[in-house]
């Protein structure tokens, strides 16, 4: 009897363990190719302003949610008020800025056309040919042509049109800051109405040059100096001011004055009266 081998049939071959990698792994796939002509600063595209403004003024999620509720308690109104006026105060600094910075612009223009002062520069020529004096205008120098420009607002930087005078020019006009009123044209200039002394034709004033919005009508040391006099007549009054390096006294305090002075002429008067009265009584008697 032939004996028969035990032969065990073949294995099937068992998938790798996911322990290991497989033997031929899949290769990654190649990297992209670099751009040929690669831009060295990229630069973000800014925001359109349509956009930044829709982001500044875009309405809160409770807005959006309430926007066709016919009836809101009194809490949500002030929510939603305190919204838009935070989104309407930011509008007004940002606003508010840009001009800040618009103007420091106009600053440096200003300043390198016209310069920081209107006195004569070192470069300029000390004297002028002397011109005859025009009769109809004596003020004015009608022969100056280099103010030209200045008078049509051209921005020139001639010498003011007075006659003798070597300062410069202020900007936009002939004359300058000393003889501005001699132009009839200008309208942000007024004299110094304070009284230096008195004449037969009338008082002398200062007329020094100063702003026509200045009140009172005084330039800067007349005014220190009325307002001197002004406490100094307080104190002679017995009356209580502040120091006199301070600008002006309380209006009540000057009113007051002003009651206590008008009284006591009153009183002079009368008493003047009630003595002629008396006098004339005795000589009648």
């Amino acid at each position: 009897m032939a004996s028969t081998a035990n032969t065990a049939p073949p294995r099937a071959p068992q998938p790798p363990s996911s322990s290991r990698p497989p033997r031929n792994p899949t290769p990654n796939p190649p990297p992209d190719p670099p751009n040929a002509n690669p831009n060295p600063n990229p630069v973000p595209d800014p925001p359109s302003t349509a956009a930044a403004a829709s982001n500044t003024f875009a309405p809160p999620p409770e807005a959006v949610a309430l926007s066709r509720a016919t009836h809101l308690t009194r809490p949500e109104v002030l929510r939603l008020r305190s919204h838009r006026l935070k989104q309407l105060a930011r509008c007004y600094r940002d606003h508010y800025w840009a001009l800040m910075e618009e103007l420091k612009v106009q600053y440096r223009e200003y300043y390198w056309v016209h310069g920081v002062s209107p006195f004569r520069d070192a470069s300029e020529p000390e004297a002028r040919e002397p011109h005859p004096p025009d009769l109809e205008h004596p003020g004015e120098d009608p022969h100056n042509n280099n103010n030209a420009a200045a008078a049509a607002g051209t921005g020139g930087k001639g010498v003011c049109a007075f006659v003798g005078c070597k300062t410069k020019a202020m900007a936009l006009t002939s004359f300058c800051n000393l003889h501005i009123l001699s132009d009839s044209k200008q309208k942000l200039y007024k004299p110094c109405s304070f009284v230096i002394k008195s004449a037969q034709a009338g008082p002398i004033t200062c007329s020094k040059p100063i702003l026509r919005s200045t009140v009172p009508s005084l330039c800067s040391l007349h005014s220190q100096k009325a307002q001197r006099d002004v406490s100094r007549a307080l104190r002679k009054g017995g009356l209580s001011v502040a120091s006199s390096n301070k600008l002006a006294s309380k209006f009540h305090v000057i009113v007051a004055e002003y009651v206590r002075q008008i009284q006591a002429k009153r009183r002079a008067t009368r008493d003047a009266s009630q003595i002629k009265v008396v006098v004339k009584e005795e000589t009648a008697s």
